[in-house]
């Protein structure tokens, strides 16, 4: 088992800056592919950016490209989403989650077994 705990969420302006973080703890963090996603109120839950195993290797969605930036320290057990130039359309509850090597490069949140329980980001305009 692995437990993810988001934190780094909050209410922001547009144009402004937010680093998300993901601890991990239980089984050894560096054997996961990590990633981000969020939803939005009445919407379904959406892939954001995800990272491999070791962090070499990332890739994002479309509209996020350019802005928001996913790495981990294995060390630390932690993934990170830095995100700028946030935009009134970023509002969601973004979402960590973990899954085995082979979820890397997947978009859909069945790739992935493990997840936390949330944090809050609100972009105001």
């Amino acid at each position: 088992q692995v437990q993810l705990v988001e934190s780094g969420g909050g209410l922001v302006q547009a144009g402004g800056s937010l680093r998300l973080s993901c601890a991990a703890s239980g089984r050894t963090f560096s054997n996961y592919a990590g990633a981000w996603f969020r939803q939005a109120p009445g919407k379904e839950r959406e892939f954001v950016a995800g990272i491999n195993w070791s962090g070499s290797r990332t890739y994002y969605t479309d509209y996020v490209k350019g802005r928001f930036t996913v790495s981990r320290d294995n060390a630390k057990n932690t993934v990170y989403l830095q995100m700028n130039s946030l935009k009134p359309e970023d509002t969601a509850v973004y979402f960590c989650a973990a899954g085995p090597i082979s979820s890397y490069g997947k978009y859909t949140s069945d790739a992935y077994n493990y997840w936390g329980q949330g944090t809050q980001v609100t972009v105001s305009s």
